[in-house]
Formats: structure tokens, sequence, C-alpha cells
């Protein structure tokens, strides 16, 4: 590899809040770099290839890519925005030249937003602004730069890093300009509400002067590639073929196939081992290399046990680099093998040991992650960063043809260094018509939430609260209820405090079914009228599972497979055809957030229901003794 080549690789991270336009800016970085042929078809957000990400519109794992630009290989890394997957930010911002911090124009900074630009800031990195969406009609660019330039403040950035770049953009039409006037006269087509999308450019308008820009901050990676290896792993992959896969960007030196290498651990513990093959990429492809110089990220397979933090070095010198800290779970929950009626009928993989090698091949590539045994053989206790993180593992696993039993999600309590039972609390922010912020006022004070700020603009009110993990449990149904699905609400960690106390759970009672059989719509028109139904006509029951939610506090057990009994006799208008309410359909994490301790949900590949723990009345009966 050329000294030239060596010395233009520029590492760049794209982070942001959820919902602000990483991904589509990504696509544009792409579209404009000419790595797609003329006639080739692109789906949107390209780099969230995973069908989860496509389907529910965010990033869940962070990738990279590589573009070109005036003989600079820049290598561009997208971020998730959602703060259970922090754990995957934290560990690429050390891999990085710069970040770009990408803003809404509407919203400004959001508590992700602060999140990741803190990381990126105790790196030392200068981040470039770049103010996206600004074709909102909403749009309050000043504002937000002003707002901006606080958070850089109260997260203390050093003066060069107050000096930041700011560049203006929508990322969507593939636009990035110095001067937010440069795109007064533009025409974004539309059609109806909907957009366009053109990531390639539109009137001569184009992502380079946000290259340029990037270009002109960092210049390049140092050439140190006549020093010895030093290469710290920052992420990993798994191949079905090639195993175990490493990922980091290269500190020193170059690195070949075939060559041993000394192994340096977390403690200090060094072994050697020899590396298979090595890759780079280049646009969205992984490509074999004879060899990798510093700058470049880089992929190695052949190492077994490779894992975050561990510093890959030449063998005649092993150093340690600063390990990584990978912060720890705040929510738990219990994974067992399905054991109501009808276990085994929907899944493919079933047994204590298919959920077992799941979960371990899962702990390869998910260090957010946490499995112990319990005293259980049928059970592990499975811990992550917050609900979504654990549910996204569950909604893969029954995709995969897993059928499992979940409980109900617990947050990880701590001892302090006085001995004092601490809990895990979240920031939310929270905008609301102004005539709901009363209600959800109530709501969060119920929880135990304390209010930090309160505003009102345009008859929209913002909440910004700290609520314990515990009171968010359940929290999204209710608010889209009180506010009718007018309101948004977001969430990060935000620190460990002292025990708030007791928060009341569910104040309904279920309803239970008596026995195995399939649904009636004369029996369900009969329970409507105590209860909200969660099943229809024809659906198949077993005794234990919870069928719907009771009016009273007490749980209510029915036969909702009962038949009306025929006879000869027909009364006017009574027997026409029974029209029952809507009934509620739960996905994974409304099921997860609406059980309680003595509940669990089943999960298969084609169904998720709600169930007792106890699936007959007398063993209830007898536990509640």
């Amino acid at each position: 590899m050329s000294i030239i080549k060596r010395k233009k690789i520029i590492n760049i991270a794209v982070i942001a809040h959820v919902d602000a336009g990483k991904s589509t800016l990504v696509d544009a970085f792409l579209s404009q770099s000419g790595i797609f042929r003329e006639n080739e078809e692109i789906t949107d957000r390209i780099m969230d290839s995973n069908d989860l990400e496509q389907e529910r519109g965010i990033t869940i794992y962070s990738k990279n890519c590589s573009v070109m630009h005036d003989n600079y290989k820049i290598n561009i890394v997208d971020t998730p925005g959602h703060a259970d997957f922090s754990s995957e930010v934290e560990r690429i911002i050390k891999t990085v030249d710069t970040v770009i911090l990408l803003v809404d124009s509407s919203e400004g900074p959001m508590p992700q937003t602060r999140f990741v630009l803190q990381k990126s800031l105790e790196q030392g990195l200068i981040p470039i602004l770049l103010i996206n969406k600004i074709d909102k009609k909403d749009a309050r660019i000043e504002e937000v730069v002003d707002e901006v330039y606080e958070l850089f403040m109260d997260l203390e950035a050093t003066d060069e890093q107050l000096d930041f770049r700011i560049l203006y953009g929508i990322a969507r039409q593939g636009i990035v300009v110095r001067d937010p006037a440069e795109v007064a006269d533009i025409h974004i087509e539309t059609a109806g509400k909907k957009i366009h999308k053109r990531p390639s450019g539109q009137d001569g308008l184009s992502l380079v002067p946000l290259f340029d820009t990037i270009i002109e901050q960092v210049k390049g990676y140092p050439d140190y590639s006549d020093e010895p290896l030093r290469f710290q792993i920052s992420s990993l992959a798994y191949d079905d073929y090639i195993g175990r896969l490493g990922i980091g960007r290269i500190d020193r030196g170059t690195i070949r196939t075939g060559e041993t290498v000394a192994i340096v651990d977390a403690q200090g513990k060094s072994r050697l081992d020899k590396i298979n093959q090595i890759f780079s990429y280049q646009g969205l492809k992984r490509v074999e290399e004879p060899e990798v110089s510093c700058g470049d990220i880089c992929v190695v397979s052949g190492i077994k046990d490779i894992t975050i933090g561990d510093t890959i070095c030449d063998q005649n010198h092993p150093v340690q680099m600063s390990s990584i800290k990978i912060e720890e779970p705040t929510m738990s929950m219990n994974f067992m093998v399905n054991t109501s009626p009808f276990a085994g009928r929907e899944g493919k993989y079933v047994t204590t040991r298919h959920i077992r090698e799941r979960l371990e091949k899962e702990l390869e590539v998910n260090v957010g992650l946490l499995v112990e045994e319990t005293d259980s053989t049928d059970a592990f206790k499975v811990s992550g960063r917050g609900e979504l993180h654990l549910s996204i593992l569950i909604e893969q696993m029954r995709r995969e043809g897993y059928e499992l039993a979940v409980s109900k999600p617990e947050v990880i309590l701590k001892e302090d260094a006085q001995g004092n039972m601490t809990e895990p609390v979240e920031e939310v922010v929270i905008e609301v018509p102004e005539e709901y912020s009363g209600t959800i006022i109530s709501e969060l004070n119920m929880r135990k939430g304390m209010m930090v700020s309160m505003s009102v603009k345009n008859e929209r009110a913002k909440l910004v609260y700290t609520v314990p993990t515990r009171g968010l449990l359940g929290l999204r149904t209710v608010f889209m209820n009180q506010t009718h699905g007018e309101g948004t609400m977001v969430r990060r960690f935000f620190a460990y405090e002292g025990y708030k106390g007791e928060i009341s759970e569910r104040v309904n009672g279920t309803v239970i079914a008596l026995e195995e059989g399939t649904t009636t719509a004369y029996a369900l028109a009969n329970i409507a009228e105590r209860a909200e139904i969660f099943v229809t006509p024809g659906t198949h029951v077993y005794e234990g599972m919870i069928v719907g939610l009771n009016s009273r506090s007490e749980d209510m057990v029915v036969n909702p497979s009962k038949a009306k009994k025929a006879t000869n006799i027909r009364a006017a208008g009574s027997d026409e055809a029974i029209k029952l309410p809507p009934h509620r359909i739960f996905k994974l994490e409304e099921a997860l957030e609406f059980i309680n301790d003595d509940e669990l949900v089943e999960i298969t590949p084609i169904n998720i229901r709600l169930r007792k723990r106890l699936l007959t009345e007398h063993e209830r009966k007898r536990s509640n003794k």
C-alpha cells in the first residue's frame, strides 16, 4: 500500500438522536460517491440491512462502509440513535477522527443527542454540526444552533471544541450548504405529502461542502506505518463460515494475512495467535486484503475468543491500549422453555439446549448483554440495557423459529458505597398538546417522577422529567391513550439514584380462560360487557391463558369457548349476528409492559400470547394462600 493512499484515510461517525436522519445521510454519501450502477435499484436506509431495522425505521447495529472523495478514503460508521444501544456508540467513537453531529432543525438537541455528543467530546473530537431537515415548515435554525452551543457548554467542551463548524442540509435530497439561504429558492417536489427522495443531490447542490469540511478539518490519518502494530478491537461480528470477527481501527503499523501476533486482553495478559484473513471496507462490501495499514478500519478472522477491548499487536512489542468500558445492564428478565399446552406446535427450536446455544451465539457479538444460569434448569436470566434491547433479541429469536416464555422485565438494583440501595433513573422528554399536560404530569408523579423543566410553545407543552426505570414500565401504552396519539416521548439512561420506594403495578385484574377450546362470539360478547377482550372468535385458547382485561381489580376466570344452547324457538332480533367491540392486539414490547409478576408472555414464531405463570385455578389459589 502506498504512503499517499495510507495518509489519505479519514474515519467519521454519524451521531444523532433517533429519527434525525443519520441513515438517510449515509444513503446520500453512498449515492454521491458513485458506488452504485446507474440502473441499480437502491432501497431507503440501505445501511439498515436487518429486517427489524427496516420495519421499525431505527438503526440497531452500528455498521461500516467507505466512500472515495478527492483521493481520500472516508470510512463512515452509521451508529444507533436509541439509548438502549448506546454501548455500540461509545466503542465506535474511539475509532473515528471526527463525528458529524446531526440535529433536527425543528426538534433541536434531544436526550440521546446529549449522550452521543458527550462521548465524542470525552474522546477529544471536534464535531461538525449539521442542522438537518432545514426545509421543514417549523424549522427554527438559529434557535437550534444556540441550543447546541448551550449543550456544548453544559458538557464542558474545550475552547477548541466550541469552535465547531456548522453546516445545513436536507439529507433526503443529498444537499448540504454552508448558508441556509442557498436553499431558499430550491423547489422540493411533493406528491401529496410524500417527498420524492433524491440522495444524489438537486439543482446543482450536493454533499460536496460536507466532504470538503471533513477533509479540511481532519486532513487524513498520520503515517505511523513503520511503527510496531497496535490495533484495538472495538466491535464484533460473526460469520457462519469463518467464525468470530474482530473489528477496529489500526492505530499503528500494518497488519498482514497469516502473520503471528500478540493479543493483550483487558487484564494485561498476553498470548500469541495467527491472523487467518483480513478485510477492509470498499463501499458497502467487505473486501479481503493481503495487508491493511494504520488509520484504516480493519476486520480480522481466525482469533476464536477475541473480544471487545483486546489489543492485537506485534509479537515482539506487546502493549495494552486503554480499556473500553461497556455500560452495565439496567434491566433483566427470565427466558424460559415454553411449558404451555401449545408448546412445540409452532416453533422449531423449543428445548433448553436450543435456547442456551442461541443466547451463547448472541453473546459473541452483543457485548451489552449478560446471560446467567438460574435455579431452574429450564430458565436463564438475561440482562440488557433496556426493554428495547431485550425485546429486539426476543423478536429475532422468534423469527428464527424459537419458542419460549419470558417473565416481566425487572430493573437491576445496586448497592452504593454506603450500602444504600440504588436503582436506574431515566431522563424523559415529553411533548404533548397543552390540554393533556396536566394528565401526563399527574401520571409521571404517580410513577415517582421528578420534573426538571416545563415550557409551553405554540400550544404544545415540553416536559423534562427524571423517572425511575421501574416507573416507565407500561407507561407508553398509557401515554398514547392519554394523549390520543398526539404526544411524543423519548428517554435515555440518566444515572443510578437512591431507591424511590414502591410504585403501583397494573390495577386491573385479567380475564383467564377456564379450559382449552376455541372461542365463540357468543361467549366473548358476554365477557366484553365486563372486560376488554384480547382475542377474536375462533381463537384456540388453553386453561390459564389471558384473554382479556377485567374492569375490576380481581382476576376473573371465564369460559370463552362456551357455545349458545341450540333451541327450536327463535326470538325476533336476538339471533342476529353478534357485534363485538374491537379486540386489543399486543406487540411484543406492549405485552412485556402489560404483564405482572405472576404472568408470562408466551412467544412463538406465529403468536404472542399472555398467560398466568400457574395455569390452573387450583394452583393459583394454593399459591395465594
